[in-house]
């Protein structure tokens, strides 16, 4: 690729006037290559919908859960969500650009290059990367939002430069972890896609907020990291939080381990750990809206999970969940036509997710507040103190 024959056009993702500016563009100058912010999966999904091919509409939440990918779902989920609610306001398709694009490349003989890194990838990133503060502060958003109507905002006006770095920065104040993965990262890979075409006359294609960072790291290729460095998703900070957490179950096995060797009777303190365990995770599923099977599972399952630091009673609860409530793709395309909590509550992606949490938070309530106080704290002093 030649710097002089690059062109880098940076659009809004949900913009008539970006579908149009694309499309001239690629008329006029008819390049050799259009570079498109596409990975291979969302490329492939976009074609599919615009041939009019169905995919199998049925999401197995199960497989979800068991390979403890809801966070990754989540995150996608919204990221969907705000996208398609920007576009029905608009009444813009989210990627109509990015299909102009790949429209007109065809037409004019344009080789496409796909430069943007796997989503699942970017997401995963983020989610390593952010703590808990950032990723409650991104979910009370992100359920704020549906519900928010707000001032109309001109699209237009995101892609002009001083309103763009205003947007970029709040972005970058709001959350600086996620802001690092989304939007800096993503503008080092893509510049170093760009940089890897061998043609020579080439116009990418990229979201508006990338267009100064790729810039940057065209003009300084010397200091993009590595692909490697841009994928790897091994978690690099110490989980300190989860080891804390972990540490709590274990204490009340030693703590019950060590009161049998002495010789206290711990026979009422089983059964009060069983039926406060029991009875918080059956509350908390019932509460959150479940059926009564899932429930049912919650509380069979309560105990086990409280002294197992990697198992969640809400998962199962969450999976026995649905089996009766099938999550199909259109869920989260119905997301954004969101507009009171009554449509909502009749989404089956928030209703599995919220007997999810709230089995969780009824076995953590128990587990952090109720069992020490009622049992643990009890049979400690009976060990080591008066």
């Amino acid at each position: 690729m030649k710097r002089e024959c690059l062109t880098i056009i940076g659009t809004a993702h949900v913009s008539q006037e970006s579908v149009e500016e694309v499309k001239n563009a690629i008329y006029e100058q008819q390049p050799e290559v259009v570079a498109i912010e596409l990975d291979r999966e969302r490329f492939e999904r976009l074609m599919n919908e615009e041939a009019g091919i169905e995919e199998d509409d049925e999401i197995s939440v199960t497989d979800i859960i068991k390979n403890n990918k809801v966070g990754l779902f989540v995150a996608s989920g919204i990221l969907t969500y705000i996208q398609a609610k920007i576009g029905d306001d608009l009444d813009v398709k989210p990627g109509s650009e990015m299909i102009a694009a790949i429209k007109a490349a065809q037409e004019v003989g344009s080789r496409i290059a796909l430069i943007d890194r796997n989503i699942n990838i970017t997401l995963q990133r983020a989610l390593n990367k952010m703590s808990w503060w950032e990723k409650a502060k991104f979910m009370f958003s992100a359920i704020f939002s549906l519900f928010a109507s707000g001032d109309e905002v001109d699209v237009e006006d995101l892609k002009k430069q001083d309103v763009m770095e205003e947007a970029m920065k709040y972005f970058e104040d709001a959350s600086p972890k996620a802001f690092e993965v989304l939007v800096k990262e993503r503008d080092a890979y893509l510049a170093q896609e760009i940089l890897e075409i061998p043609e020579d006359h080439v116009i990418a294609v990229v979201g508006a907020g990338h267009g100064p960072g790729i810039t940057r790291y065209l003009d300084n290729p010397e200091d993009l990291p590595s692909k490697e460095e841009l994928t790897d998703l091994s978690k690099k900070s110490f989980p300190w939080l989860k080891i804390v957490l972990a540490l709590i179950p274990i204490s009340f096995v030693v703590i019950f381990f060590l009161a049998f060797l002495k010789g206290i009777k711990i026979e009422w303190n089983l059964i009060e750990f069983l039926a406060i365990g029991c009875s918080a995770a059956f509350i908390g599923s019932l509460l959150s809206g479940s059926k009564i099977q899932s429930a049912i599972v919650g509380f069979l399952v309560a105990p086990v999970t409280i002294i197992h630091p990697l198992l969640a009673a809400g998962w199962f609860s969450g999976l026995t969940e649905a089996k009766y409530r099938k999550v199909r793709k259109r869920d989260i395309a119905n997301l954004s036509k969101i507009h009171s909590l009554r449509d909502l509550w009749e989404n089956n992606i928030f209703r599995i997710l919220l007997v999810v949490i709230g089995t969780n938070l009824g076995v953590s309530v128990a587990t952090l507040i109720i069992l020490p106080s009622r049992v643990f704290i009890p049979l400690f002093l009976k060990l080591f103190g008066s």
